[in-house]
């Protein structure tokens, strides 16, 4: 999958050939119909991988956090040999969610709450009411694995913990990390960050009432930067041009003249990340990771975007800030560095936001139009249109 073709969409929603150096958009109806966002569940986010929690928060057995992957709740557990599972959170006996905390601790196993069936870290059916007496349609003892937790393809990397609803998971290696190889033009570049040694200096979650792919989209261009990042575009001089960095394999955006670090005031940074190269350095990179998953570039830190679509015109996004572990252990001041793109996100989800009631316009029924800095966009719809095509297939 290459995310950087330049190539338009061979169809997207519009009667119309482009005119000029116009291409077309998506439809109106793909960012606000409720049937359209029910195919994407079940072909996008159910049946790609998905980067569920980070993993040092559930460093400890029994540790567990739910998360939303398309239609189903989803347990990343810790288990007593500290590997990382997860289930779909759904008991097999009459189909109770088992958790409807977002996180926290069972360090007994996992019990439901409606008829006690109780299931250890590791998916097994460990007790229930008179399970001794239980037998199988066959007259034998129930087989405990059997009547266990459904198990959900789990990978870890990059101190994140993918995970994959679907029967026969699609290659890790392929549809994730080659895309980030894609984007940066070497495959040992995104090593250079070590983020899976770096610590959490500051998270926030953000509820934003927009189409997932509004967000996409946003963040792969930046012909809007000099209209509402006046902060960015002080560190980033050029994207007040309007190309981002994505539109181009392996570059990264360089810092303008006298800032010293990302920081919302161009301020210096903190504790350089020890792996950046020379010509890493005083660059900031910008990664999709399809379907849901931004990664920011810079010397001293890395911010990662979560999404979780949760309906049409609603979507779940937690924005994690890391550094170097010896920043957050020494309870290191990161608000100058963590307010600069905690204001990119805040811009760019209200524009969203702003934008998401037009989707339903007859204005926008068939949809608007890409300039040239932004049309590599045209071939992020062109894939949604490809996975939205299964749809009719099965």
């Amino acid at each position: 999958m290459t995310i950087f073709d330049d190539s338009p969409a061979a169809d997207v929603g519009r009667d119309e050939p482009p005119l000029s150096s116009l291409l077309p958009t998506l439809a109106g109806e793909y960012y606000c119909d409720p049937g359209i966002f029910r195919a994407e569940q079940q072909h996008i986010f159910e049946e790609m991988w998905m980067c569920a929690v980070r993993t040092a928060d559930l460093a400890k057995p029994g540790a567990f956090r739910k998360v939303q992957v398309g239609r189903e709740s989803v347990l990343i557990v810790c288990g007593r040999d500290g590997e990382l599972r997860a289930f779909l959170n759904i008991c097999r006996h009459r189909g109770a969610m088992l958790c409807t905390e977002d996180s926290g601790t069972a360090a007994r196993g996992l019990r439901c709450p409606y008829h006690a069936w109780t299931y250890r870290l590791d998916g097994k059916l460990f007790a229930a009411p008179n399970l001794g007496s239980l037998t199988d349609e066959d007259g034998e003892a129930i087989d405990r694995r059997r009547y266990g937790l459904i198990e959900v393809a789990i990978r870890e990397w990059l101190g994140y913990a993918w995970v994959c609803l679907a029967d026969d998971p699609p290659s890790f290696e392929h549809d994730v990390m080659d895309v980030v190889t894609a984007r940066l033009g070497d495959s040992t570049a995104i090593d250079n960050y070590r983020i899976d040694e770096l610590a959490v200096g500051k998270s926030i979650t953000y509820d934003v009432a927009a189409n997932w792919k509004l967000i996409v989209e946003n963040f792969m261009e930046c012909y809007h930067c000099a209209t509402i990042h006046p902060e960015l575009t002080e560190v980033l001089p050029e994207f007040a041009g309007g190309f981002a960095a994505q539109y181009y394999v392996g570059h990264g955006a360089e810092f303008g003249e006298g800032v010293e670090g990302f920081t919302v005031d161009g301020s210096s940074g903190l504790t350089p990340i020890p792996g950046v190269t020379p010509e890493q350095d005083r660059r900031y990179y910008a990664i999709t990771v399809r379907p849901t998953v931004f990664i920011n570039l810079v010397p001293d830190h890395v911010i990662v975007h979560r999404m979780y679509p949760m309906a049409a015109d609603r979507t779940v996004v937690e924005c994690d800030w890391l550094y170097m572990p010896d920043v957050v252990a020494q309870g290191r001041d990161v608000e100058r560095s963590a307010e600069l793109f905690h204001r990119v996100n805040e811009q760019d989800f209200d524009a969203c936001e702003r934008t998401q009631p037009a989707m339903a316009s007859r204005a926008y029924r068939r949809g608007g139009v890409l300039v040239p800095s932004e049309h590599h966009i045209a071939e992020f719809h062109s894939w949604t249109l490809e996975r939205l095509a299964r749809t009719s297939e099965k």
